[in-house]
């Protein structure tokens, strides 16, 4: 018996690479109609942050806050009203790397920042305070599953709670000894705004179930794309927003062993 098929709307998509820096960037690329810069991209630097917060604030709270406010500003949300999930595979690898060689060389001397940064919810938490939003948000990790995990908590909670919420999966680089053990590289953010209904601002319709992952294993993306992400862990994202990109395509996401999250991407006909 197939498991029934549910819907949800995308009202706001963005997206933060080196080499896609911002997702209409990135949406003509992956449509073919433009090529990536030859030179990466610096670290993006969310407005949302003093300037001193800006500079100390690590990698993974820049690129997360980054594709966060622009996915909402694409919705046209209210950030302080939104619930949001947060995905990351890993979360701050070059923190956890500083982490333990310090506790190893010199314990005494560890920053009381980086370890409040070390966390797995610093991301959401510097989001929430930036945004003065008292909305709840779910910070979680599935390893290699973690963004179609992400995915899926995030169709399940708009869809159950009546209310656009905000998802956003990233991943940095890793550093140090730990990079051989959880391997990624360079920065990759992406954000979308998921309503249970459609809105003025929806233009794509994601029609999603949980299928058997043996007769679905999961999507890959283009040659072309992974190189633009450099290996990063979060490099499971691409092929939904490939499909977004060109407003068409099924996709099936992993969920860990035995599941799969498939997902079809439908047009909407344009809104005024």
């Amino acid at each position: 018996m197939n498991p029934p098929v549910r819907s949800a709307f995308v009202d706001g998509i963005s997206f933060w690479a080196p080499r896609l820096p911002g997702w209409e960037l990135a949406r003509q690329v992956l449509r073919g109609e433009t090529t990536a810069p030859a030179e990466p991209a610096r670290r993006p630097a969310p407005a949302l942050l003093p300037p001193t917060e800006r500079r100390r604030a690590p990698d993974t709270v820049a690129v997360s806050l980054e594709v966060a406010a622009r996915a909402c500003e694409a919705a046209g949300l209210d950030p302080a009203t939104t619930a949001s999930v947060f995905a990351s595979t890993h979360g701050d690898l070059a923190i956890s790397d500083y982490m333990c060689d310090t506790l190893v060389s010199t314990p005494t001397l560890t920053s009381p920042i980086r370890f409040h940064n070390s966390v797995h919810n610093a991301a959401a938490g510097y989001w929430t305070i930036a945004t003065a939003c008292y909305a709840p948000y779910t910070a979680l990790s599935a390893h290699t599953s973690t963004f179609g995990e992400g995915l899926l908590e995030s169709l399940v909670q708009a869809v159950t709670d009546g209310w656009p919420l905000l998802y956003v999966a990233y991943d940095i680089e890793a550093k140090g000894p730990m990079a051989t053990m959880a391997p990624s590289a360079g920065l990759l953010g992406a954000g979308l705004v998921i309503s249970p209904r459609a809105s003025a601002h929806s233009r794509l319709r994601l029609d999603w179930r949980v299928v058997d992952g043996a007769s679905h294993p999961p999507t890959v993306a283009s040659p072309g794309t992974l190189a633009l992400v450099q290996g990063n862990a979060m490099a499971p994202c691409l092929p939904l927003f490939e499909a977004l990109a060109t407003g068409r395509g099924e996709v099936s996401l992993a969920l860990g062993p035995g599941l799969a999250l498939g997902v079809e991407i439908v047009a909407l006909e344009c809104r005024g």
